[in-house]
């Protein structure tokens, strides 16, 4: 029974171990070597229907849209830095 326990906590931190690691690296996780290639899937793709160059555009649009989203002002908060004139 201690060969079981001892197994079973061996495994919970190998787990741990890659789960931290993915974490720190801050690195998206990649697919298998192929992907849709390999299984001749790629023209089902919803997105791009098999077009890389298509596919790359909707990237940069999605990224492009992230960086404006990130940029533009929130409307949830006072912005103290601007000059506010008020009519009374």
């Amino acid at each position: 029974m201690t060969i079981y326990i001892f197994a079973f906590f061996l495994m919970v931190l190998l787990v741990a171990g890659m789960a931290i690691g993915a974490i720190l690296q801050n690195k998206p996780i990649k697919g298998t070597c192929g992907g849709l290639n390999t299984l001749g899937m790629k023209k089902d793709c919803e997105v791009c229907g098999g077009d890389d160059d298509e596919c790359e555009k909707e990237q940069e649009r999605q990224r492009q849209a992230a960086l404006a989203k990130a940029a533009a002002p929130s409307d949830l908060a006072y912005d103290a830095t601007q000059k506010h004139n008020k009519q009374s």
